[in-house]
């Protein structure tokens, strides 16, 4: 029964998407995802066409035709157009044809008013640089990134998202490990979404935001793939799902009716990049290299009707990493094989990334598009500091997508639907099999980790989806609209196994002995319950109605509402163990009313959990032209936005147990003395095999960590707010921004431990008013409770000028510079909790995910004799970092914050924690031979070589009772955000 009505459930939920999708279609609503709008008014003479008037746009690349007729007050909308230049032509008995050749970005809705006389084409004038037509009446906040700069401007790695900060309020950032990420205001990156030609790229397994993004030094798409991108970091629009910080619509790259290929090849090495501090100071600099290559090629299978895309990008790195010996051991007792794993090190990274596309025209107005996107990496990670070669993790991130687009168009409405696949898997492994070694010194410290590593793990989803849209562009009530309504079905499954620690950890005191160790710790699948793997079906389902509507030449409102729904059965049919549910309600501890809440709030039943249905999203904006000639435009906006909980949190419940980690320690370490007991005996050399740690295994997994979920868990959201002007003003756009958002219910983790008395500071030990770390539950481990809370608050002000790059003038340049007003109630990518009781403990501190004042500058310039410089400036104020003080007995550890170092940067007055230039110089030199050409280019990266350290470079911690006369300082040897200085060579030939 409980099964029929999950489905009868499901069923009914469709039935209502469809229906509700069938009534939005009489609603007013925008255009499609990725594509633009062309709209305007047209004048035959002097006196605006009647209705029927046909306005034709024509791809000059492909060939391709889409069409509309002007209505009543002469206006039209042309929608469904990939971005590109189109010959825009009206076709009026009586008068000549009037033909405008324009240029029309992502996403964006254009305005092109038209007069045709009866003697000649007269194109009224238009807000056009070159013949680039610029949005400037949209409530949206947001920045395109166009071809040109994405292949003009420096860079380190061939990810095309580096070039999204060139928004306001978006950042993209390299860690320590060469890993990235792509970040919105003070939310996490499990925020964002990447839409890639209509189709969102969302990880629902792991952090990120998208898949493969997840602590991955690799590309998301080929980059020599993707024509030019959107970054909406506020006030987008009804059909933008399971995001709610920023979004990025890319369109690819397609074949046209001319034959175009190219290939390159990028190259660094330890001879053209500068040492890091690390490097420095132990006199040995890692060999490294990075080698980046690839290919592209498309053009006509028939011309005007079919053509061809491919291109592959690989990437293979040795990035230098440094691996050396923590403080606090003799030299002497160090054994000389462990010596030999110190110094110089690199961490080898392997990337092959695939794009394939083919599009047919059907009929004049059908077009069939089939894509398909593979991505396959191995990586070495985990290594440097005080992790050897042997202890690290060798991981894959393997992806697959396809998307089958069938677009029909006619003069009065568009259709364009989707058929998706998809599987990512990311999957680490120990570098090594066999036991590992944690070297301390007698205080605990670690020294060197050496031997098998701990990581074992395999999470990823695979799975289809179905995704309509329909627009319709002959709508007239009080003004002319463009109407859009859409839906979207997701049958995915999620996959998730983790073993950790796969390999036995001995734990070993150099004080004591270097061949016996005081204590193990291993991992074992627990009989008969689970071996930490968890698999579930994900169902969703989404639909949509916006309204862009131009109620007079100077007001344009858009007005949406979007409704998502999403089911989770391994969440929703989750049954509590028994055992479980006796030790919850017989602990006193936890059911003493000073505990602060209630066990039955997170013991399910299989039945007393529900799906969320209340997503309900209103987005609402609106655009006034303040002259009627575009040059003065003010807009603003407020939007709802739902994401999502990650599966990886969600399993936790069901795993942790499963492969529960047991720990014996070892007789004879006066360091580390134990009471004898079943779990602390003489030492034997049997323990070093996992058959000689089972009789340590308890048949019902004694001492395991429970974790629990709550029954009501929540849906992260934000609620977004924003007014601003737009401006043009002799060539330069500009736009200044007022910004608000709320991201509520975000996930985290608490710890439930109680003392005797219900309380949660207990005296334990050397911290009088410490966690009670020491009270799990009665016959297992610690309780880790797992909730919604989570929150950020952010007033922004964002100011954007840009002068946009065209081979008429020889110039381009943009400026992008932020102010942050930041806060959050836990530090910034934490989602665990464990030091107060709750989240209020940890007070309303500054975000320390993102910087008060940021500002991105970009300029590309001709040269003489053919050559191009280009270059781009970083340039933050530094984020605050988070630090826990338990220096005073007296109280509990409170959280506490201090600023990065910061430094001058030209003008004294100015301080910076972070500085960044980097420049390329490049040409390209005709070979005369079939317009091929061969291209050189040099990139110098952090030109000045500035030291930008990551925030673990500082201590972050003051000790139980004892302050920390380092607390809040910098180890200058300490890790690096972003290359030292860096020179790349590239080569490449245009055919």
């Amino acid at each position: 029964m409980k099964s029929r009505s999950k489905w009868q459930m499901r069923i009914t939920i469709v039935v209502a998407a469809f229906a509700s999708a069938c009534l939005l279609m009489w609603q007013p609503a925008q255009a499609q995802l990725s594509t633009a709008i062309l709209r305007g008014h047209i004048t035959l003479g002097q006196i605006p066409a009647k209705a029927g008037v046909q306005v034709v746009a024509t791809n000059v690349a492909n060939g391709f035709t889409t069409r509309s007729l002007t209505r009543e007050d002469g206006s039209y909308a042309l929608t469904g157009l990939d971005p590109g230049d189109y010959r825009i032509e009206v076709k009026a008995e009586g008068y000549d044809q009037s033909t405008q050749v324009v240029t029309l970005q992502v996403g964006e809705s254009a305005d092109l008013d038209i007069a045709v006389t009866q003697t000649s084409a007269d194109v009224q004038q238009v807000v056009v640089v070159g013949n680039t037509i610029v949005e400037r009446k949209t409530s949206e906040v947001g920045t395109v990134i166009t071809q040109k700069q994405i292949q003009a401007l420096p860079q380190i790695t061939r990810n095309f998202l580096s070039f999204a900060d060139l928004a306001p309020g978006v950042s993209f950032t390299t860690g320590t490990d060469g890993s990235t990420k792509l970040q919105g205001g003070a939310q996490a990156t499990t925020a964002v979404n990447v839409y890639i030609d209509g189709v969102g790229q969302k990880n629902y397994v792991l952090q990120g935001g998208i898949t493969g993004q997840d602590s991955s030094r690799g590309n998301p798409f080929p980059q020599s793939a993707i024509k030019e991108y959107k970054v909406v970091s506020q006030n987008y629009k009804a059909e933008f799902d399971q995001v709610s910080s920023a979004a990025i619509i890319a369109v690819s790259q397609s074949g046209t009716n001319e034959f175009h290929s190219d290939v390159f090849w990028d190259h660094t090495s330890t001879s053209w990049r500068d040492e890091t501090p690390a490097e420095k100071t132990t006199n040995n600099k890692a060999s490294s290299f990075q080698n980046q290559f690839g290919v592209s090629l498309g053009g006509p299978i028939i011309t005007n009707v079919a053509h061809y895309f491919f291109a592959y990008e690989g990437k293979r790195n040795k990035d230098p990493k440094t691996i050396s010996f923590g403080s606090g051991a003799n030299a002497v007792a160090i054994p000389p094989d462990v010596l030999a794993s110190i110094g110089g090190s690199d961490a080898p990274f392997n990337e092959d990334l695939f794009f394939g596309k083919i599009d047919w025209a059907l009929s004049s107005g059908q077009r069939l598009e089939l894509s398909t996107k593979v991505r396959r990496e191995d990586e070495l990670t985990d290594v440097g500091a005080q992790n050897s070669v042997q202890w690290a993790t060798r991981k894959t991130n393997d992806e697959t997508r396809v998307d089958l687009k069938h677009q029909y168009n006619t003069d009065d409405w568009i259709n364009e639907a989707h058929i998706t696949y998809e599987r990512a898997y990311w999957s680490p492994r120990p570098n090594t099999i066999g036991p590992g070694a944690i070297l301390e010194n007698p205080q605990g410290g670690v020294l060197l980790n050496v031997g098998g590593g701990r990581a074992y793990q395999n999470k990823g989803q695979h799975g289809e989806g179905l995704q309509e849209d329909f627009t319709l562009t002959s709508l007239e009530w009080m003004g002319s609209h463009v109407a859009k309504f859409g839906t979207k079905f997701k049958w995915v499954t999620l996959d998730t196994q983790e073993l950790q620690p796969f390999n036995p950890q001995y734990h070993y005191d150099l004080g004591y002995s270097a061949s016996v160790p005081y204590r193990v710790e291993f991992g074992y699948a627990l009989n008969g319950v689970g071996n930490g793997t968890a698999t579930s079906k994900d169902f969703q389902v989404g639909v949509y109605g916006q309204d862009d509507w131009e109620i007079t030449r100077k007001l344009t409102v858009n007005a949406g509402l979007r409704w998502d729904y999403e089911e989770i059965p391994s969440y929703l049919d989750y049954v509590t163990p028994p055992d479980v549910v006796a030790a919850l309600r017989g602990w006193a501890n936890i059911n003493n009313p000073n505990s602060g809440f209630n066990v039955n709030d997170f013991i399910s039943t299989g039945s007393n959990r529900s799906s969320f249905k209340g997503e309900f999203q209103p987005r609402v904006g609106a655009s006034y032209d303040l002259f009627g000639d575009q040059q003065h435009v003010v807009f603003g906006g407020y939007g709802r936005s739902y994401d999502r909980d990650i599966f990886d949190y969600l399993q936790l419940e069901k795993t942790k147990a499963t492969f529960p980690t047991y720990n014996v320690n070892f007789q004879g370490d006066a360091n580390h003395p134990c009471t004898p007991s079943p779990s602390c005996v003489p030492f034997n050399q049997s323990f070093f095999t996992i058959a000689g740690l089972t009789p340590f295994v308890s048949n019902n997994g004694a001492g395991r960590e429970i974790d629990v979920i709550d029954n009501h868990l929540k849906v992260p959201f934000s609620d977004q707010m924003s007014i601003g002007i737009r401006d043009s003003i002799g060539g330069w756009n500009t736009e200044l921004t007022y910004s608000y958002i709320d991201s509520r219910d975000g996930f985290v983790f608490l710890l439930g431990n109680r003392g005797p008395n219900g309380a949660f500071f207990v005296p334990n030990g050397t911290n009088p008013q410490g966690p009670p770390f020491g009270s799990p539950i009665p016959g297992f481990g610690a309780l880790i409770v797992g909730t919604s809370g989570l929150q950020t608050k952010t007033h922004a002000v964002f100011l954007k000028a840009d002068k946009l790059y065209t081979p008429a003038s020889g110039w381009g340049t943009t400026f992008a510079y932020s102010f942050s007003d930041a806060h959050e109630n836990r530090q910034f990518g934490e989602h665990y909790a464990l030091d107060f009781p709750n989240l209020s403990g940890y007070g309303w501190l500054s975000s320390s995910g993102v910087s008060k004042h940021k500002l991105v500058a970009t300029g590309i310039f001709d040269l003489p004799r053919g050559w191009e410089f280009s270059s781009k400036l970083t340039l933050a104020s530094g984020a605050p970092i988070d630090a826990i003080d338990c220096s005073i007995k007296a109280i509990p550890c409170r959280a506490d914050q201090f600023q990065p170092k910061r430094q001058a940067f030209i003008f004294p007055g100015t301080m910076w924690a972070f500085r960044q230039i980097d420049v390329a110089l490049s040409k390209d030199f005709p070979i005369g031979w079939r317009h091929t050409t061969f291209r050189l280019r040099g990139d110098i990266l952090n030109l000045f070589a500035f030291k930008n350290y990551d925030s673990t470079a500082y201590n972050a911690y003051n000790g139980f009772g004892s302050p920390n006369p380092g607390f809040g300082s910098l180890d200058p040897n300490g890790p690096l955000l972003g290359p030292t200085r860096t020179f790349k060579l590239t080569i490449g030939a245009s055919y």
